[in-house]
């Protein structure tokens, strides 16, 4: 059942057993007012025939009969009894009711030997419509204020599960995995509650990811970390060292070395600067190319594919570049060009690819990155995790959008899309997670 047809049941129920009340209510105000009018009849009648009975001196005698008697809307005396008052008072003054006095209040009426003065007395009729009126709001007022109670009692009945849905979200905002949500009656809250379970399953989905990312962000330092600790060993070292003992040489033989000896080892001396000198420059270009604005971008990558094409020979590599590019800031370049490294390190680790093509278009509002293979692709049950988890991180921190499926011909097709104009946090954001 839904919250509407529930709302909706309890309120009809609430108004049937109200106008019942209010039936039963009238029915015995109506069965009053046939009871007082039967009464009143029989009244007037008796009154009447004792006063045709009565002799002419009876009118003492009457005037008992005539204070028992509960006459409606007609006031009755004998000759010797003070007049009713007729005048309005300020009620029917207000009803504008004046106009119903007689110019003559009383009649005289003879019935047998009794005189009898009858007048019109409206008085009663006030009276009663009063009690009816007050009746009628009483019935009204209690109509009113049960009807506010109901529903009152039914809104909160049926919101009561909003706390249970509130604890749980505060759950899920403590890091606990499971919201702990109960079976609920009303459909709406049935759709809220699964909602918050696909929540909570994204939440722990997310969690995970961030984790894994976590993780492959120390090993990637730590491997980067002994990257380039072997590289200074096997490279710089090797350098540094044969710098070293040529620079010794010279110090222990310079006073008696030919002029032709030192110029070899000075040249000696500069192939080796040479030597580490490009090595420097390889390591510092893998850890962060230099000048990554436009132009600079340009060149990195085809830097980059080239260094590809020297190394893995199995694949082959092309690049398509416009043949300018808009200006960017170093932060996004710095990101195309990590998004293009870890695409082209995923193509040669895992897609078993025969060609593989970066494709680099600008339009007046986007940069559009295309990287596509024809190898293997990714399973059917695609997982954001690794280096695709690492992509989207660094393009959600430029503000932009990252999308990949399985091409038509086969392999894999990465697509991205860099806004080029970005809201002032995604800089600072990426600035403090992406410089790396």
């Amino acid at each position: 059942m839904d919250l509407r047809r529930r709302l909706v049941g309890s309120l009809s129920l609430l108004l049937a057993a109200l106008l019942a009340v209010t039936a039963l209510v009238q029915l015995y105000s109506l069965r009053a007012d046939v009871e007082a009018e039967v009464q009143a009849s029989s009244h007037l009648v008796r009154v009447l025939l004792a006063a045709g009975s009565m002799a002419p001196d009876g009118g003492q005698a009457l005037q008992p009969l005539l204070a028992q008697a509960r006459l409606r809307h007609l006031s009755i005396r004998t000759e010797g009894q003070p007049a009713a008052r007729t005048a309005p008072d300020a009620l029917p003054r207000w009803l504008g009711l004046e106009g119903l006095m007689p110019a003559q209040p009383e009649q005289q009426i003879r019935i047998g030997q009794q005189t009898l003065y009858i007048a019109p007395y409206p008085r009663s009729e006030i009276s009663e419509r009063l009690a009816d009126t007050v009746r009628l709001w009483s019935t009204l007022l209690f109509f009113s204020g049960t009807t506010l109670l109901v529903a009152w009692w039914s809104a909160d009945r049926a919101l009561r599960p909003v706390r249970e849905l509130e604890a749980s979200l505060h759950r899920l905002a403590r890091g606990e995995p499971d919201p702990a949500l109960p079976r609920f009656a009303l459909r709406e809250f049935g759709r809220v509650a699964r909602a918050i379970d696909y929540l909570a399953k994204a939440l722990e989905s997310a969690r995970a990811a961030q984790q894994a990312l976590a993780r492959q962000l120390m090993t990637v330092q730590e491997d980067e970390k002994r990257t380039l600790a072997r590289e200074l060993h096997d490279e710089m070292g090797q350098t540094l060292t044969a710098l070293n003992v040529t620079a010794a040489h010279l110090e222990r033989h310079a006073a008696g070395m030919a002029p032709d000896q030192v110029a070899e080892c000075a040249a000696d001396l500069r192939r080796e600067l040479r030597t580490g000198s490009g090595q420097l420059r390889g390591m510092l270009k893998n850890l962060r190319p230099h000048g990554l604005s436009t132009h600079g971008l340009q060149q990195a990558l085809v830097d980059l594919l080239q260094g590809w094409r020297s190394r893995q020979t199995s694949i082959s590599f092309e690049l398509a570049l416009p043949p300018a590019l808009p200006q960017v800031d170093e932060q996004l370049a710095l990101v195309i060009y990590r998004v293009v490294q870890e695409a082209l390190t995923n193509v040669v680790r895992h897609s078993g690819a025969c060609s593989c093509t970066v494709q680099l278009q600008a339009s007046a509002t986007m940069l559009l990155l295309d990287v596509m293979d024809d190898g293997c692709g990714l399973p059917s049950d695609l997982q954001w995790q690794g280096g695709l988890l690492g992509m989207r991180e660094r393009i959600a921190m430029v503000d932009g959008q990252l999308r990949v499926w399985h091409a038509p011909a086969g392999g894999l097709h990465l697509h991205a899309q860099f806004p080029l104009a970005r809201t002032p946090g995604s800089v600072v954001a990426m600035a403090a997670g992406v410089a790396s």
